[in-house]
């Protein structure tokens, strides 16, 4: 079966991940900040959440740019990890 796409849905789809890297990024940077000065810090399980949500290519330029979690195997191997996998599934999804 193959279903079109209207173009309002693309737009919508567009905002939506523009703003979830926008809050993945912004929230690499905010954990790095809090790290540096001994705060409170975000649950790594909410970055995770963050990234799997649609957030993929701003967490890993969030990780890159704050040079947060970098060291950490979980995070440098898991958000393009993340990312491969959610490209993959769009591709399927849209090729069906």
């Amino acid at each position: 079966m193959h279903f079109e796409i209207k173009a309002g849905v693309w737009t919508i789809v567009a905002a939506y991940l523009v703003i979830m890297n926008l809050i993945a990024f912004s929230a690499m940077g905010i954990d790095k900040w809090k790290a540096k000065h001994q705060k409170w810090r975000i649950p790594e399980k909410t970055l995770f959440l963050w990234v799997f949500l649609g957030g993929s290519i701003g967490g890993i330029a969030g990780m890159q740019y704050f040079r947060h979690k970098t060291k950490h195997m979980a995070f440098k191997m898991g958000f393009p990890l993340i990312f491969i996998i959610q490209v993959a599934s769009c591709l399927w999804i849209l090729g069906r």
